[in-house]
């Protein structure tokens, strides 16, 4: 189904009117001194400025993952017939890695592009999203080793499963991941 190119000219019309009166806004609550738009600005450019910093690297190292690693190496570790150490692979990358969870569905688009599994797929998203190393290190700072090795004994297990689950409802389906179109949402 296409986009006809009246419609993509107005959802960028509408896209740019809501950065304007978001703007207006600012200012107009800058002017009152309202103090609720103060903490929205300020988030807003903390978040801005960390996107700023992160994605321009991520999409670096996912491109180098792209040119270094051949599909065949991928379908073989973490493909369909990879088995448990297909799990493995995946919890162990996305341990390693560090930035929001935002920061992961690039690798994950590239990790499928390139023939891992579906049941992989949702493991890595789960594993990312709970299990990084830097976040279990403040974790742990936090809230003890026993709760951080507690809370992982429950997670892991929930998102194994539901990487088959996934697998298993989404196999028949003619499952793809498609990819991204400027312009089209």
């Amino acid at each position: 189904m296409g986009y006809s190119y009246e419609k993509n000219v107005l959802k960028i019309a509408a896209e740019y009117i809501l950065v304007i009166i978001f703007g207006l806004f600012i200012l107009i609550s800058r002017i009152y001194d309202f103090t609720a738009v103060k903490i929205i600005r300020e988030n807003f450019w903390l978040f801005f400025i960390e996107m700023i910093t992160f994605l321009p690297l991520m999409f670096i190292l996912v491109g180098l993952f792209d040119v270094w690693f051949p599909k065949e190496r991928v379908e073989k570790h973490i493909g369909k017939g990879s088995g448990i150490m297909g799990i493995i692979w995946c919890i162990l990358l996305a341990m390693v890695q560090v930035g929001p969870l935002y920061g992961a569905f690039p690798v994950t688009y590239l990790l499928w592009k390139k023939g891992a599994s579906i049941k992989n797929i949702f493991i890595y998203l789960g594993a990312f999203s709970t299990l990084k190393i830097p976040m279990l290190t403040f974790e742990i700072g936090f809230l003890g080793l026993r709760f951080s090795l507690l809370r992982t004994a429950v997670t892991l297990p929930v998102f194994i499963l539901i990487g088959y689950i996934m697998e298993l409802y989404l196999k028949d389906k003619n499952f793809v991941v498609n990819q991204p179109v400027l312009g089209k949402k």
